[in-house]
Formats: structure tokens, C-alpha cells, sequence
């Protein structure tokens, strides 16, 4: 609910970046009329194809700011939870693990929870969970870019559905007026050539974001992967190193006491 609340906004707030961005992408395809051509007559000129192609790259932005603002180092990796757990690091109280795994909500927290739930048993069985928490972290974190991948997917073949569109036009005012009224003719190319800029100018942004934002994602993922598996080791060799000091203590006092 919260990130659905999140992205929401970004897209609200998106709405009058996104106007200006599209009028300037799409100005630079139209014709070389006068410098003062509002959005609405470029929107108009595209054709029914323009209005799609808005609405992905309004989503784009949406989607952009919402991850920005999701895959922030501090959300992912807080570093005081990181701190506060190795202070209190204590192969002893496992509990108390837990409860500051609990009181942070981020995605080192549940991973590493996952891990310390598995302690004590084999090293595998810690892995396992450790590394299924992350492959289920790291599909919460790439929930929204399956829709940004879409868009960068989608929007193109829009534009290229657009030419087509376009080129249809002109070639039936070929077929009924002739060759001989030229600015007809323009007329379905120019929206032709109007809907391919505005697929590939949405297309292209959100096919780099969502590369960016995939390997972002696989960075974080590997970091907490690796913090985890480190702490619980961690806790593996201090509650081996004091289980064999016991039994050093306990070999020692039964010699002691065995009489001469």
C-alpha cells in the first residue's frame, strides 16, 4: 500500500515535468514551423498514437522518481541497523538479534532474519535462507520495473504502429488526389514521422532506466547477501570457539578431581 501510495505521487507530481519534456522532444520532429507550436497541436499532428505514448511516459517518470526515491541507500542498507547489530552482536541472545531485525523495515533486516531464524542448525541450511531471502527481497525491489521494461518495449513499436498509421494516409490521399497536392501528402508523413520521435525519445529513457535500476538492484542484493552470511558466520565460529573452551574447562576439572 505504501510504495502503490508512493508511486502514485510520483506520477501526479510527474504530469506538468512530463508536458514540458514531451513539447520539446516533439517539437525537434515536427516541421520547421513557427517557434510558438503548442503541445496540443503536436499531440494533434501525431495522430491517435500520441495519446498512449504520452500516458507510457508519464509512467516512465512516475516509475523513475518512485525507484529513485525506493532504491536509496538508506531504505535498502540502513546503516544504523547495520551498526547497532554488530554492537550487539551475541551468539548467546539470538533474541535480541530478532528484535532489532524486527524494529527496522528494510531489506537487510528481513534477510538477515532470515538467516538468524536458521541458527544453529547446518551452515547450508543458513545459505539457503539467506540466499531465498534475497531472491525474495530482490523481487519486491524489481516489482515496478516489470512495467518500466514494458514501456521501453511497448512505447517503440506504438511510434512504429504510428508510421504505419501515417503512411496508410498518405498513400490513400495519393490514391485519390494524386501527386498533385503535395501538403496532403505531408500531412501523413509528418504524422508518421512524429509518432517514431516520440516512441524512440519515451522508448530510449526508460529502457536506460530500467537497466540502470536492475543493476542497482543485483549491487544491493549481493552487498546484503554478503553482510548476512558474514554475521551469522560470525556467530558460527564465536559460539564454536566457546562450546570448545567449555570443554577444554570440563576435560581439565574431571583430571583434576580424579585421585592419585
Amino acid at each position: 500500500m505504501k510504495k502503490s501510495l508512493i508511486l502514485l505521487k510520483s506520477i501526479v507530481l510527474s504530469l506538468p515535468l512530463v508536458m514540458g519534456w514531451a513539447g520539446f522532444a516533439w517539437a525537434a520532429a515536427k516541421e520547421k514551423t513557427a517557434a510558438g507550436g503548442s503541445i496540443l497541436r503536436a499531440i494533434d499532428k501525431g495522430g491517435i498514437m500520441m495519446y498512449p505514448i504520452l500516458f507510457c511516459s508519464i509512467l516512465m517518470l512516475g516509475i523513475a522518481i518512485e525507484r529513485f526515491y525506493t532504491l536509496q541507500r538508506k531504505n535498502i542498507i540502513n546503516p544504523d541497523f547495520l551498526d547497532k547489530v554488530r554492537s550487539h552482536w551475541n551468539w548467546k541472545d539470538i533474541h535480541l538479534g530478532l528484535q532489532l531485525c524486527n524494529s527496522y523495515d528494510n531489506s537487510l533486516s528481513r534477510i538477515l532474519k532470515a538467516g538468524l531464524l536458521r541458527f544453529g542448525g547446518k551452515v547450508d541450511e543458513v545459505e539457503h535462507a539467506i540466499e531465498g531471502a534475497g531472491q525474495h527481497e530482490a523481487s519486491l525491489l524489481t516489482s515496478n520495473l516489470r512495467v518500466l521494461g514494458a514501456v521501453a518495449n511497448i512505447t517503440p513499436m506504438l511510434g512504429l504502429l504510428g508510421t504505419v498509421f501515417g503512411m496508410i494516409k498518405a498513400f490513400e490521399v495519393i490514391s485519390e488526389s494524386g501527386t498533385g497536392n503535395p501538403s496532403l501528402v505531408a500531412s501523413g508523413i509528418s504524422e508518421a514521422l512524429v509518432t517514431t520521435a516520440a516512441g524512440l525519445v519515451v522508448g530510449i529513457p526508460a529502457l536506460a532506466l530500467y537497466h540502470y535500476f536492475r543493476g542497482r538492484i543485483e549491487r544491493f542484493v549481493f552487498e546484503m547477501e554478503e553482510v548476512s552470511l558474514q554475521l551469522v558466520e560470525e556467530l558460527n565460529y564465536e559460539s564454536m570457539r566457546a562450546r570448545r573452551a567449555e570443554k577444554g574447562k570440563d576435560s581439565g576439572t574431571k583430571t583434576t578431581a580424579r585421585p592419585v
